[in-house]
């Protein structure tokens, strides 16, 4: 599928959430104290229930 010419990331709301969950992620990586996220933080930064 090609985007239509002049379409932006604000007209594509799958890609505008799948940055704002990368922007979260790369928040919690910034901040932990441990080399890598766990299964369960990242889960708990994605807001997924398991």
């Amino acid at each position: 599928m090609v985007p239509s010419p002049g379409a932006t990331v604000q007209d594509d709301p799958v890609a505008l959430a799948e940055i704002e969950l990368c922007g979260e992620l790369i928040i919690a990586a910034s901040t932990a104290d441990e080399e890598r996220l766990s299964f369960a933080r990242i889960d708990e930064v994605l807001e997924v229930d398991r």
